[in-house]
């Protein structure tokens, strides 16, 4: 690294555009150092500034170069828009992230934005600018300004209007205001902009579209900006405006969030949503740009508003924060349009359990003929597409007749249960709101209790009554020995059957994903709306009908989605992994106790004395809470995602059901007759304030 001395004497305002950057580049390396101590750091800083008020030359050479830098670099885009994406949509801002970590970027430019981040600001750079004192900001800021100079350099610092007489009042405004000036115009116009857009006009509460303040905040933010540059300025005056204009922001603020009370009804957009949080932000940028245009002391309001813009500039450049965003707005999207669907699956009372058992029951039976469909397509011999294909229309219509019978399959209740169970969370904040939420865990555990033992009591003698039945029929069972080892082989838990058993859950996970996304965007598109009154469909089938028809689809498209979606994943994930070699199959604790009932009913009594048998038992055994853990584990993830649970409150959560287990364990599997039932689930209430933005 170059010494201070030598980077001094290489400063030359005469050099083109990219070779004075490259000088400020090298400067501000100098001063962070190793990286390892930011006092060490601060100290470069107070070298830097002795070093200039013993080299005059130095000092004359830098101001120069800095005042090129603030006429020649645009830092309105820097201060107004620095931080926020320019597009909405999800992989374009992912391939312009990657393209600032893979492509090298160039100093050669006049946006201030690229520069910044050519320089590459690190948390570091944050703490050291942090730490240094007021007074050593206040000097450097004067030797850039070219202030303090001996007399023959006049005229250096950075002013855009003529310099006050000694009679005048306040000064002219510098360059440093007039860039937080432009910034608050240009924002202001931004904000406007966005509250115009349709999306979100018409869905702002009425008191807030009749206020219309959206429309006057460019007009409040120019007189703003008038009465700041007006010479003499009028202190009284400024303060007025400023006023104005802060009180509009905060009526802009209110009109943004009464968005957020329709999205229930008109449906989340990921979109709107992601506008929102822009137009959050901006305002709030806004606010940061007036405190440092009211700061009387312009280095420490530069110094803190700067160290803001690289925390900004680390989550700009994140892959990983990014795709945190995103994957809080779909779970928010998910979960509250779930949450009503699937508390119906909670069981609570004696009663309830019961009922679950026999839903499950029936389930387990209607499974059977399932089950029984797969080895009659397995012995088509068709080729690995078309028998993925076909298992997939079988276990699609299968999963739809189950849930049009309002029947249970066990395996399809976590991943619809956990954002029911998540909306609890809003009250963890005390000691009886955690325990109402481990209350609510218990109910659900003892549900899929209730629904695996339902599905594999039944399953299994249905599959085996079918294969006695076809044998005294046609005097061939379900399948033959052969094909009963091979299932054997197969379905033991010596193989990867536990391995398929979590991978399952995750297609379980990713069908409520779905089904949840489909809702939304049925809600959100009015699609009930338009089955119910267009003309063209009412005119076809007629008024009532369509009436039936839109009233059936908005309370089953979450199920007919997540289902049939989950039937083609069974089918066809694994025909297409086996094109590619990849070996991966599918574990379902029903469909997998259906097939050893079935090899069992082949080979009669003699199978009990095979240990691979026994094996397949403890398979099925594992399959089960597989199935059930991962695809709950991971929707109750993107459930505390959507509620911003800290991790703080996930240790309270988790200790709490540690403690539960161990003084209760039995309530996990069987409720307590002094449970009563709850009120009737309300749908969850939309968040009054969006997530913290990246």
């Amino acid at each position: 690294m170059n010494s201070l001395s030598t980077l001094l004497q290489r400063l030359d305002p005469q050099a083109p555009l990219v070779s004075r950057h490259l000088m400020l580049i090298e400067l501000l390396d100098w001063l962070r150092g190793d990286r390892r101590s930011p006092q060490a750091a601060v100290a470069r800083l107070q070298m830097l500034v002795d070093a200039l008020g013993s080299h005059p030359d130095a000092a004359r050479r830098l101001a120069a170069i800095w005042e090129k830098l603030v006429t020649t670099v645009d830092t309105t885009t820097l201060l107004a828009d620095f931080g926020f994406a320019p597009r909405s949509a999800f992989f374009s801002e992912l391939g312009e992230r990657l393209r600032y970590k893979l492509l090298p970027a160039t100093p050669e430019t006049a946006d201030a934005s690229e520069l910044f981040m050519l320089l590459r600001p690190t948390a570091f750079d944050a703490q050291w600018l942090g730490q240094a004192d007021e007074a050593l900001l206040e000097r450097l800021l004067g030797y850039l300004r070219g202030t303090g100079l001996p007399a023959a350099d006049p005229g250096v610092g950075a002013v855009y209007s003529p310099p006050a007489t000694a009679e005048a009042a306040p000064p002219a405004a510098t360059a440093w205001q007039h860039a937080l000036l432009d910034a608050i115009t240009y924002c202001a116009g931004q904000v406007s902009a966005t509250g115009f857009a349709p999306e979100l006009r018409l869905r702002m509460n009425e008191p807030a579209r009749l206020a219309r303040p959206f429309h006057a905040l460019p007009a409040d933010a120019e007189a703003f900006r008038a009465a700041y540059l007006a010479l003499p300025r009028d202190d009284a005056r400024v303060h007025e405006a400023l006023q104005h204009l802060r009180d509009r922001l905060d009526a802009c603020r209110q009109a943004a969030n009464s968005v957020y009370e329709h999205l229930e009804q008109h449906g989340i957009s990921v979109g709107l949503v992601f506008r929102l949080r822009q137009l959050r932000e901006r305002l709030l940028r806004i606010r940061e740009l007036l405190d440092c245009l009211r700061s009387p002391s312009q280095a420490a309001s530069a110094a803190r508003f700067f160290v803001r813009l690289i925390h900004v500039g680390r989550e700009r450049r994140s892959i990983r924060a990014l795709i945190g965003s995103n994957s809080s707005l779909l779970a928010a999207k998910v979960t509250e349009r779930s949450a009503e669907t699937g508390s119906q699956y909670i069981t609570r009372t004696p009663r309830q359990f019961a009922a679950m058992f026999r839903k499950a029951a029936a389930g387990g039976a209607l499974m059977s003929i399932t089950t029984c469909m797969k080895f009659v397509i397995l012995g088509l011999g068709l080729s690995a597409f078309w028998g993925g294909f076909y298992a997939s229309l079988n276990y699609a219509l299968s999963f739809v007749f189950i849930h049009l019978l309002h029947w249970t399959i066990a395996t399809k209740q976590p991943a619809m249960t956990a954002p029911a169970m998540a909306t609890k969370l809003a009250d963890i904040n005390s000691e009886e709101g955690v325990e109402s939420f481990v209350d609510e865990v218990t109910h659900l555990v003892r549900s899929q209790a209730a629904a695996v033992l339902g599905n594999v009591l039944f399953v299994a003698p249905c599959v085996m009554a079918i294969s006695y039945l076809m044998l005294l029929s046609s005097g061939r069972a379900l399948i033959d020995p052969i094909q009963s080892v091979h299932v054997l082989e197969n379905l033991t838990v010596l193989g990867p059957t536990a391995l398929f058993a979590a991978f399952t859950g995750v297609l379980l996970f990713s069908a409520s994903i779905i089904g949840g996304w489909v809702e939304n965007w049925f809600v959100l598109h009015r699609l009930d709306s338009a089955l119910r009154y267009n003309p063209r469909i009412t005119r076809v089938v007629g008024i009532a009908r369509a009436d039936r028809w839109a009233h059936f689809m908005r309370r089953n498209i979450t199920g007919l989605t997540s289902n049939i979606s989950l039937g083609f994943m069974l089918g066809l994930i694994p025909a297409f992994a086996n094109f590619f070699g990849l070996g991966l199959d599918v574990r379902h604790v029903t469909l997998s106790t259906g097939q050893v009932a079935a090899a069992a009913a082949s080979m009669g009594w003699s199978i009990v004395h095979l240990p691979v048998f026994w094996w397949c038992i403890v398979g099925v055994l594992i399959t089960g809470p597989l199935n059930v853990m991962v695809s709950f584990y991971l929707a109750f993830l993107l459930a505390l995602r959507s509620q911003n649970v800290s991790g703080l409150e996930r240790r309270r959560i988790y200790g709490a059901l540690r403690a539960r287990l161990w003084r209760k364990p039995w309530s996990f599997l069987w409720p307590s007759k002094a449970v009563a039932s709850p009120p009737p689930v309300q749908p969850p209430a939309p968040p009054s304030t969006p997530p913290t933005p990246t």
